[in-house]
């Protein structure tokens, strides 16, 4: 019973489906390919620049290094980058939003003003000035500082949210049972707005795993782990593009393309769900 739940609640919306269906297949990709493939991602194993085969799936570099190896743990490893970041950002701003909804007055006011400043300044502009100071750049850190410019829409709209849930009779109720501020915050008010944060997070996540390439392809990514932002630098820099060496440049590319696309559908599909407004106009 349960997992026909499960099952009609992905129906009800075909972005959502489609989305998911997406995001798992490039996850089990990943997943099958490290179990299985034969070469690290760094050794070189064979000539330069010869195209796919069944030897190697997606050819070689410019280095002789096996690039199925390379786009296998590519893919764990910007997803790794995308999961940290999202969760940095999504409870980031889920913090101050919420706080800054629920207290109002001078807490409000400095929070927001936090908010609209950070909502001005460029994301990949800041990004670019905070990792260019920085000459060992791990993935922990990359994430981190991902995380740390992408929360002020998330943390805006939860703080919308909040400042409409803390005028209910439930949160009157909760105050006159003895419950302080925090706890409030945590059993009344997120509770409500699981949806919200679930949907932020996807988006958050998408747009990690973007950042992570842009990064990277100016140099300024991590410096520890081959990520798909990695191969295009390299594809870059050894110009694929000019030489048509296409299974270099166009995988990666092919697939940030789709993690971005399905966790975008993954967010449009559940805001259909549980969006009233929404739901009549699938």
């Amino acid at each position: 019973m349960k997992l026909k739940s499960v099952v009609d609640f992905f129906l009800r919306s075909p972005k959502l489906l489609i989305g998911t269906l997406i995001f798992i297949s490039i996850i089990l990709i990943s997943l099958i390919g490290m179990a299985t493939v034969k070469h690290d991602p760094l050794d070189m194993v064979d000539l330069e620049y010869l195209p796919p085969s069944p030897e190697h799936p997606l050819g070689t570099d410019a280095f002789g290094r096996d690039l199925y190896a390379e786009m296998v743990f590519g893919i764990y490893n910007s997803l790794r980058i995308g999961v940290m970041a999202g969760l940095a950002a999504t409870l980031i701003g889920v913090v101050i939003g919420a706080v800054a909804g629920f207290k109002g007055g001078i807490i409000d006011e400095i929070l927001n003003l936090i908010t609209n400043v950070m909502i001005v300044i460029p994301t990949l502009a800041l990004l670019i000035v905070i990792a260019s100071y920085v000459r060992i750049r791990s993935e922990y850190f990359l994430s981190l500082v991902i995380g740390i410019t992408a929360w002020p829409w998330t943390a805006r709209a939860v703080r919308a949210q909040t400042y409409s849930l803390k005028a209910r009779d439930f949160i009157d109720i909760a105050r006159i049972s003895g419950l302080n501020d925090l706890e409030i915050i945590i059993w009344d008010i997120l509770p409500n707005m699981l949806s919200y944060i679930v949907m932020a997070f996807a988006l958050q996540m998408g747009g990690a795993i973007v950042n992570e390439a842009g990064l990277s392809m100016l140099g300024l990514g991590p410096t520890d782990i081959v990520t798909l932002g990695m191969i295009l630098r390299w594809a870059l820099l050894w110009e694929a593009v000019r030489t048509m060496t296409w299974w270099w440049f166009f995988p990666p590319g092919i697939v940030i393309t789709l993690l971005s696309m399905s966790l975008l559908l993954i967010n449009t599909g559940l805001d259909e769900l549980f969006n009233p407004r929404l739901r009549g106009r699938r």
